[in-house]
């Protein structure tokens, strides 16, 4: 009983909490609570509601490629402050701080690698730099990655998640999307197969060229696609727009994208389309252990 009488020592002190910081993560879907390494073992994706986390490069690698097998291309590759940039801070400035943070010199991952024993070359964007933004450097590493296909006959997997082109290198980066999308008509020629992934999000000039360009694009359920942002368009027609507008399932729907398919099963099927492209035998893919799906 002495648990509910009241003590004269004045205000009661918090007490510190003996659960370490990150342990838990709220789903910004549901609104959900849950336990950070059930969601890292569902590749990021919301157990209760299905909804798909955005996550950067690397983890985008290490889901859909072999162990190990991937080799980078063009990480040395560094942008300049080529105009003197100014906004609330130097361009320069901003470059510096997103390479801390992320550790990737910029918004692109390039290089080749096995998507279950077939080698593949790809492009993987990454959002968590400067927003995914395409200056001079990314256009430059997706050329890479598109040179490389057409050298070593191999397929192109590029993935998007971007805001756009970078405007801190103004015409520079708007010449990236005519560089990529005529490397890609080359890629064509040799007849190789480029399959566009579109995630969250995907939108600016990078929808407007690339992104919009594979022979089959694909999608991640409920990634945001388009040029400009909603409430813009909004504003400019003067309507309401449907509900979903934007979403993957509405440019399914729509015939802007081919397939929506969810990231534990990306991996199997790019696989299974690169095969069917390149007139090659898929490899027979073993079940998972129940251990290691991810959970439903």
């Amino acid at each position: 009983m002495s648990w509910f009488k009241r003590t004269p020592e004045g205000p009661r002190k918090a007490v510190a909490s003996t659960v370490p910081d990150g342990l838990w993560i709220k789903c910004n879907k549901c609104g959900q609570i849950l336990y950070r390494k059930e969601v890292e073992k569902n590749l990021e994706v919301c157990p209760q509601c299905r909804f798909h986390m955005r996550i950067n490069s690397r983890r985008y690698r290490d889901i859909l490629f072999d162990a190990g097998s991937f080799v980078e291309l063009g990480q040395n590759l560094v942008s300049r402050d080529f105009l003197g940039f100014m906004d609330t801070e130097p361009y320069a400035q901003r470059l510096a701080a997103a390479t801390r943070k992320t550790g990737l010199n910029d918004a692109v991952l390039t290089g080749s690698g096995r998507i279950l024993g077939l080698p593949v070359a790809a492009a993987l964007m990454d959002f968590t730099h400067f927003g995914g933004s395409v200056g001079s450097v990314v256009g430059e590493k997706i050329a890479l990655a598109i040179r490389h296909a057409i050298a070593e006959h191999q397929p192109l997997l590029i993935l998007s998640a971007s805001g756009g082109m970078r405007m801190q290198e103004g015409t520079l980066s708007l010449m990236q999307m005519a560089k990529t999308s005529a490397l890609l008509t080359k890629l064509a020629e040799q007849r190789l197969p480029f399959v566009s992934l579109l995630t969250d999000p995907t939108t600016g000039g990078t929808s407007a060229s690339f992104a919009m360009l594979g022979d089959v694009i694909l999608a991640e359920p409920g990634a945001l696609v388009g040029f400009a942002g909603p409430r813009v368009i909004k504003q400019t027609i003067g309507e309401d727009l449907p509900e979903g507008f934007q979403r993957a399932e509405f440019l399914l729907e729509h015939g802007f994208v081919d397939q929506v398919v969810p990231r534990a099963e990306l991996k199997a099927t790019l696989h299974r389309l690169f095969c069917h492209l390149l007139n090659q035998e898929p490899a027979s893919l073993a079940p998972l252990d129940e251990d290691e799906s991810p959970s439903e």
